[in-house]
């Protein structure tokens, strides 16, 4: 379809003119607008995949993709975590059981939820054991009431390695002399930071024993089970079969649909929106070709009507604005697609040096799952932005194309 000559003359068209130079200018804009739309395209995606890659990982690496729970103390969790891990979506099992209560130290006060764990089984389970700057869960011993925290929680309390803190429960206990808080000094065993705000703030680990003696349970005893499974997404299935599997016995499930679920959905969602409006940004910059090339058709009338009487065929002329337009898509995309991709790839140190540098924190913890900017670059969404931007810069040089291939030489050359 393009021959040597549309290609030339559509190449030619397409550099800068010594008589109009506004219409190199708009071209150049198109190819700019272009080239900045599929720039923010790609980096944006990268953005929302990396959310999505976080969320998996990291959040859901440490909240549970499904718990086995009971209303009384589990007494044989063993045999019941065997019968558990017969379903081929289980991975790996754990026992927990969980406390919820205030941390203070020197007058200061945070909120927890003490996660009572089994530290040997608990690295199956959980991706805790990567995020320690100090301790580990090796430091936990039966008697010892050792306690982890985030570097959140230690920043607030104002406590170390080795310091003791106070845990008050929501539970009271009655005396003779009136009512008491049941309260327990904990020892800090170590200090980890996962980089969210909600684990790093709000989220202790203790062991098994101890948190049983706390609630006055008899050895051994265990609120749930804590499940890991091949396929996250199978969790709220996998979990209610497994509980409905337990025959005779008073058992429910929980997953992270309902702790997390919003969470996740909302990024799946916003990636999509997202996707679909700067896809109209890239769209709006492709045609702005149309307009560059309506004003080249209009400003080279006179040299479309000698190559009609030279013999060019309507074909041709058609096919040499098309040449042109094309070139326009594929130099925008091309440098948006390259600029995109380092932008991508290195968004997240460019965040962290400007927040340092202005002394201000974009993303806080407080307020978002995670505190820092993530990033993930896939080819697929690369190939689909770069693909539908070339796409889009096509579809717009057909019009403008087929006005010149009409253009009637004698009409055109009239007023020459």
């Amino acid at each position: 379809m393009f021959r040597p000559l549309s290609v030339f003359i559509g190449m030619r068209y397409t550099g800068a003119k010594r008589r109009n130079h506004f219409v190199s200018f708009i071209s150049l804009t198109s190819m700019t607008g272009l080239a900045l739309g599929v720039l923010v395209m790609i980096l944006v995606l990268s953005v929302m995949n990396g959310f999505d890659h976080e969320m998996r990982t990291r959040v859901l690496g440490m909240v549970p993709h499904a718990t086995i729970e009971s209303p009384v103390p589990i007494d044989d969790w063993r045999s019941l975590a065997a019968r558990a891990q017969v379903h081929p979506q289980v991975v790996a099992v754990a026992p927990f059981t969980q406390m919820q209560g205030l941390m203070t130290h020197n007058g200061q006060v945070q909120k927890v939820l003490i996660n009572a764990i089994d530290p040997a089984l608990e690295p199956r389970v959980s991706i805790i054991g990567d995020f320690f700057r100090q301790g580990s869960l090796a430091a936990l011993r039966p008697g010892e009431f050792g306690i982890l925290i985030g570097d959140k929680a230690a920043a607030k309390l104002g406590v170390g390695l080795g310091d003791r803190l106070t845990f008050v429960a929501p539970e009271v206990t009655v005396t003779p002399a009136g009512m008491f808080p049941r309260m327990k000094r904990f020892t800090v065993q170590g200090i980890f930071h996962v980089g969210a705000g909600e684990l790093d703030g709000y989220v202790a680990m203790a062991h098994l024993d101890d948190l049983g003696r706390l609630q006055r349970w008899r050895p051994g005893q265990v609120q749930g089970l804590r499940l890991k499974l091949a396929d996250l997404f199978q969790a709220p299935r996998t979990a209610w079969a497994i509980a409905a599997n337990l025959d005779g016995e008073d058992f429910y499930a929980r997953d992270w649909t309902r702790s997390h679920g919003n969470l996740y959905q909302a990024i799946r969602m916003e990636k999509t929106m997202i996707g679909l409006l700067l896809l109209l940004i890239v769209a709006v910059a492709a045609f702005n070709i149309i307009s560059t090339l309506v004003m080249v058709v209009t400003d080279k009338k006179g040299d479309i009507a000698i190559l009609r009487t030279l013999g060019a065929t309507p074909g041709q002329i058609m096919a040499t604005f098309m040449v042109q337009g094309t070139v326009i898509g594929v130099i925008g995309t091309l440098i948006g697609g390259v600029l995109g991709i380092l932008a991508a790839l290195n968004i997240g140190s460019w965040i962290a040096a400007l927040e340092r540098l202005l002394g201000h924190k974009f993303l806080s913890a407080d307020v978002y799952f995670i505190d820092y900017l993530p990033s993930q670059l896939m080819g697929e969404d690369v190939v689909l932005v770069c693909g539908a931007a070339l796409l889009l810069s096509f579809l717009a040089t057909l019009y403008p194309a087929w006005r010149a291939a009409r253009t009637q030489p004698a009409e055109a050359l009239r007023y020459e």
